[in-house]
């Protein structure tokens, strides 16, 4: 685990531009499905280039950007030092990243709903949605920043 050590502050830099990519689509696709949901009628050609935009965000950037961040964090957690386990804040910041990745399963479980023709959900319900990776953002942030 030496070299984790001597690559921390690399593995750290990647870290932060894979949740700053992945965080940007946890925030854009919800407002996606706000403007898919009010403006467009299901069949037309809008509706196929929503989904087309949906699809790509969803598989082009967020994926990889939370596969990234992940794998990246988990290498961080295993650097020795890094962490201190008898602390609150790694298992808040935790408790929020499962909370993230949660969301991210949802979005695109909601993607489905909208290639299917079955969506549900309100404009306004999505807008709501929309609070929450920047609810859990705070707390991750906290937790890191302030280490409590």
């Amino acid at each position: 685990m030496d070299w984790l050590g001597s690559a921390y502050l690399w593995i750290k830099a990647f870290h932060i531009m894979a949740v700053i990519a992945w965080m940007a689509g946890l925030f854009y696709l919800p407002r996606l499905y706000v403007y898919h949901v009010e403006q467009v009628s299901g069949g037309s050609e809008t509706d196929a280039l929503f989904q087309t935009m949906e699809e790509r965000l969803l598989r082009i950037i967020m994926n990889p950007a939370m596969i990234a961040a992940w794998v990246l964090g988990l290498l961080l957690v295993l650097t020795p030092g890094v962490v201190q386990w008898w602390a609150a804040w790694p298992w808040a910041k935790l408790a929020a990243i499962l909370g993230m990745t949660w969301f991210h399963m949802w979005l695109a479980l909601r993607r489905r709903d909208f290639v299917a023709g079955r969506n549900t959900l309100t404009g306004r319900q999505f807008r709501m949605m929309n609070e929450v990776p920047t609810l859990l953002m705070v707390v991750i942030v906290i937790s890191v920043v302030i280490k409590f």
